[in-house]
């Protein structure tokens, strides 16, 4: 196996946390929406939450894109 296709499974392998990322916030804005269905009172508590555990699994998406590109382009 020569260099170029090692990098190109490495970068490939580097991105497969995107699937968790996508199964996760799939999992979140379902939670918040059927809390917000059952008790629309705490609907602002839920929204701050939830867009608050958005940004945390988004980074987890970005810092998979950033390693997958540093593989590509840097090694």
């Amino acid at each position: 196996m020569d260099a170029a296709s090692a990098k190109l499974i490495g970068a490939g392998i580097a991105v497969m946390p995107l699937l968790g990322v996508g199964i996760g916030l799939g999992m979140l804005f379902s939670s918040i929406i059927t809390a917000m269905g059952r008790n629309p009172s705490v609907a602002d508590s839920v929204k701050g939450a939830g867009l608050f555990y958005f940004a945390l699994v988004e980074a987890i998406a970005l810092f998979a894109l950033v390693i997958a590109l540093l593989i590509l382009f840097v090694f």
